[in-house]
């Protein structure tokens, strides 16, 4: 058992990188030719790391307050949607093939509110709203937002996009180190988001959160419901989870204290939560359930999780532990069902398209929008 114990992690830190475990940094683009990008991503970020020289910005430790900056990345011609192009480690971006940044600002308090404010008011109303991306285990700065800027181009998402980053080191097996750093940042997240509620006027916030980040995600939302302000003014629409890396037990518990609805993107076939369950006391990974567990769907469908699952949808992702961004379809229907202005997943007897469809590529449409729908315990997809 000690020797297969061994060889998962040896093998795991040469094979796996989990939420995107390779190091990179925030290496400004010299110049942008006119027709080298598609589109350009502004990004605000709210981080609990500790700042770091340039070109990495902020690093892996735990800063002892919130720091702030402002981003641009720009998007290739050469992109497609589900992937993410970036150059080999420590090379100079090609903004014709490369998602590049062409600009990075650390910035203040005052400073920073005064930005989103204008970016927030010189939309129309309809797209006043925030997305916060919580991302994951493993991760540093420059994964963070790279992978931000892919999901908010491809899903189409018109609002202000916020990266909330926490001091995840971007190491394999930093795995304990990660969640402790996932628990000191709550506290910081629920206040970011009773901020961007109070003082932004945005008229509403939708939280996009994977793997270790749910569990960071879940446990700021749970404190929050609490101390009695769980939607935050109102304002908290959305809550999604993809891939989460949360303990079925904590999960239920924590949902008990929420009361409000939660969509989760799950998958049989994720490699890494089934790395990570080792860390974690070999505990099923809410991430890592599917439709055939339908006992623990309708029980979690009680508590208000609405589980889409994601198992019969291939992509390029090795590891099968971020299909929500790397799945044309998926991360298209997720900007789709965001501008709907109704959530993610709505229950009703209208609903309901398979999700072998959207494997096929065939995605049933309900009006002008797309439809996906898994409830429990009777309209669980249907396979």
């Amino acid at each position: 058992m000690r020797f297969r114990w061994v060889a998962l992690v040896l093998s795991a830190a040469l094979a796996l990188s989990a939420c995107g475990s390779e190091q990179r940094s925030l290496l400004l683009t010299a110049s942008e030719k006119q027709g080298d990008a598609v589109g350009k991503v502004r990004m605000f970020v709210a981080t609990t790391r500790e700042a770091a020289d340039l070109p990495q910005y902020f690093n892996g430790e735990r800063g002892l307050k919130l720091a702030f900056a402002k981003l641009d990345i720009t998007v290739p011609r050469a992109h497609k949607t589900g992937e993410l192009e970036l150059p080999d480690i420590g090379a100079a971006a090609d903004p014709a093939k490369h998602f590049a940044v062409v600009d990075v600002n650390r910035l203040d308090l005052p400073p920073i509110v005064a930005e989103v404010k204008r970016e927030i008011q010189r939309r129309p109303a309809s797209e006043r709203d925030v997305l916060v991306f919580v991302h994951g285990y493993n991760t540093n700065f420059a994964d963070a937002a790279y992978r931000f800027a892919q999901i908010i181009y491809d899903s189409g998402f018109k609002g202000v996009p916020v990266l909330f980053t926490w001091p995840s080191r971007g190491q394999l097996l930093q795995y304990p180190y990660d969640r402790e750093s996932a628990f000191y940042s709550r506290d910081f997240l629920e206040a970011n988001l009773h901020a961007i509620s109070r003082d932004l006027g945005t008229t509403r916030i939708d939280i996009l959160a994977h793997s270790m980040g749910t569990l960071l995600t879940l446990e700021a939302v749970r404190q929050a419901a609490i101390r009695g302000d769980g939607s935050f003014g109102g304002k908290l629409r959305d809550i999604i989870l993809a891939a989460p890396d949360v303990d079925l037990d904590v999960f239920r518990t924590q949902m008990r204290q929420i009361k409000r609805p939660v969509t989760v993107f799950v998958s049989a076939d994720d490699r890494a939560l089934a790395f990570s369950r080792r860390f974690a006391g070999d505990k099923t990974r809410l991430g890592a359930i599917s439709a055939k567990d339908t006992e623990i769907v309708a029980e979690l469908g009680k508590l208000g999780a609405r589980i889409i699952d994601l198992s019969e949808i291939s992509t390029d992702d090795r590891l099968n532990h971020a299909k929500f961004a790397s799945s044309p379809k998926i991360v298209q229907l997720i900007g789709r069902r965001l501008d709907a202005d109704r959530g993610i997943a709505i229950a009703g007897p209208r609903f309901g398209d398979k999700l072998g469809d959207i494997a096929g590529g065939v995605v049933g449409a309900v009006g002008s929008t797309v439809e996906l729908v898994v409830t429990a315990p009777g309209a669980l997809i249907a396979r």
